[in-house]
């Protein structure tokens, strides 16, 4: 039993350190287009006059262009949650790819709506709104929220271990 533990630690650590070198880009790949996309199409389903600029990853409405940028897909998130995840001991592979599909899911709808928020903002109250609610998103609703996304997946998986804590004590 303790040479499984073993290999399952090392395989969990590889995953983390291998996406931890390339999260940005296959995190960004992967949720950009799933970002990017809905808003655009949730724009045009209003009739706004948008017009979807892929060169530039920017969406231009009549006076107002918004630039996606790497931030803006939320890489870290699903890094994190990602990291979250690996590093709790006793997690089966089915159990891990179900938390990091719902997890990612829960992170991929509140990030649209977040940007559809400050579009709005951004349109119909300016530039000086539009930094202020987007730092508080930034800063504060973000955190909360993967945290809170962790804490739902812990409960709905019934997950009794603690990240990296679990591993240390069981070695």
């Amino acid at each position: 039993m303790a040479i499984k533990y073993e290999y399952n630690l090392i395989l969990r650590v590889f995953i983390a350190l291998i996406t931890g070198i390339f999260s940005s880009i296959i995190f960004y790949t992967i949720f950009f287009p799933l970002t990017y996309y809905p808003i655009y199409y949730f724009f045009k389903l209003l009739n706004y006059n948008v017009i979807l600029q892929t060169v530039s990853s920017s969406l231009i409405f009549s006076n107002v262009i918004v630039t996606f940028i790497e931030a803006c897909i939320a890489a870290s998130a699903y890094y994190l949650l990602l990291l979250l995840i690996v590093a709790t001991k006793d997690i089966s592979l089915k159990n891990s790819v179900k938390m990091f599909l719902l997890g990612s899911l829960l992170i991929l709808i509140l990030n649209i709506i977040r940007i559809i928020i400050l579009i709005f903002v951004l349109i119909y109250s300016g530039k000086d709104f539009f930094n202020t609610i987007h730092i508080f998103f930034w800063k504060f609703v973000s955190t909360i929220y993967v945290a809170g996304v962790w804490i739902f997946l812990v409960w709905k998986f019934k997950i009794k271990n603690i990240p990296i804590y679990s591993d240390l004590k069981y070695l």
